[in-house]
């Protein structure tokens, strides 16, 4: 069996990292055997200096600190990079012409199993800068789908849960219940599916307490990065 291409994970927040690491760990038993997994290397550079860029609404800033990491696990052997992380895929497209390594797009995965599995319209949770960007929007559109963007005040609010709890790693139940509520308001607006769209999220949904059925970008991510290392192996 040829050996599975080496993955690179282009780091943002430590919690969405650590989730997609350990996923295609874990579920690389399933493709490759008792205990094995594709070769794996992860770089960040300082969640800080991503905010930084964020909040000046600087997305060469942003795609210059992608494109760093890029290097470095180009430099380690990565054969193809992923970054779980969806606010900063505000700058992909400043980032993927310029790669040393082809990408996987996170919301082009998402949005190829919301099509697979027979979703219509998406609704859109996550960080106030992933929601307003065209990050979501874009890729569901290409594949016909529709998609609803939460109210500006869910937007603020958790935006603000995000970044000081989940980002942190703190869970707390009220927290649970605003984004249970934020998502029962999607599917009043008729959505039949929601994206998990920060990739902490997964630490407090999931489709056993969500409203609607979960789109989980992280674990989507993380699986689609086994396929290609296993499909495309050297």
């Amino acid at each position: 069996m040829p050996a599975p291409l080496h993955i690179g994970i282009v780091g943002c927040s430590a919690e969405g990292a650590a989730l997609c690491y350990r996923t295609i760990c874990a579920e690389g038993a399933a493709l490759l055997g008792p205990h094995a997994h594709p070769e794996v290397s992860l770089h960040t550079a300082s969640l800080a200096d991503y905010v930084e860029c964020l909040e000046r609404n600087d997305l060469d800033g942003v795609a210059e600190l992608m494109l760093a990491s890029a290097q470095k696990l180009a430099a380690a052997g990565a054969d193809f990079l992923v970054c779980p992380d969806n606010t900063i895929h505000q700058a992909f497209s400043k980032v993927e012409p310029a790669s040393p390594r082809p990408w996987l797009h996170i919301a082009e995965v998402v949005a190829a199993e919301a099509a697979a599995r027979g979703y219509r319209r998406i609704g859109i949770t996550g960080t106030r800068w992933l929601v307003a960007s065209e990050v979501y929007p874009e890729k569901l559109a290409a594949r016909g789908l529709d998609y609803v963007r939460p109210s500006e005040a869910e937007r603020d609010e958790m935006g603000r849960l995000i970044m000081d709890e989940l980002v942190p790693g703190v869970v707390r139940p009220a927290t649970v219940a605003y984004f249970q509520s934020v998502i029962r308001n999607l599917q009043a607006h008729h959505c039949d599916a929601v994206v998990l769209g920060c990739t902490e999220i997964p630490l407090i949904i999931d489709d056993g307490n969500s409203p609607l059925p979960t789109l989980d970008s992280t674990r989507l991510l993380a699986r689609a990065a086994l396929r290609r290392a296993v499909e495309s192996g050297r």
